[in-house]
């Protein structure tokens, strides 16, 4: 089984307002940073995205890639890659959990990132760090924002 990494940040705000953000993809260019355009590409039958491409500069990295989206519930979404350029895998997920009577929502990402090219498992999970930790941030800066 691959290595993944995680972390988790308190959001003030209810699981479902910051669930709406995550699943916002259109607006993702305006707070992620690192996501440059997003487009839903299908949709399941309550209208979440299902398979979502994006295009991504994150310095040295930069790619277009298409993920599959799964929902369970309200407060867990997952994704896995589904074709990229530089990538051999991406899998991630966002858990969401109620916290202080459910004004504000404990979000827990893990990530699981393998590129084509050779690195070393240390960079690998250095690079997913940083992209989790700059996720995080900015999705509670959104979130908090009330944008």
């Amino acid at each position: 089984m691959a290595e993944h990494t995680s972390s988790s940040i308190t959001i003030e705000a209810a699981p479902a307002d910051v669930m709406g953000v995550i699943a916002d993809f259109a607006r993702y260019p305006e707070w992620t940073g690192e996501v440059k355009e997003a487009e839903v590409l299908e949709t399941d039958e309550a209208g979440r995205a299902e398979k979502v491409r994006l295009l991504l500069d994150a310095g040295a990295i930069k790619d277009d890639h298409t993920l599959a989206y799964t929902w369970t519930g309200g407060n867990e979404v997952s994704w896995t890659l589904v074709k990229s350029q530089m990538l051999r895998s991406l899998d991630g997920s966002y858990r969401l959990a109620a916290v202080g009577g459910g004004d504000r929502t404990e979000v827990t990402y893990q990530l699981t990132v393998d590129v084509k090219i050779p690195m070393l498992g240390m960079i690998k999970r250095k690079a997913e760090k940083v992209i989790i930790d700059r996720a995080l941030a900015g999705l509670k800066k959104r979130v908090e924002s009330g944008v």
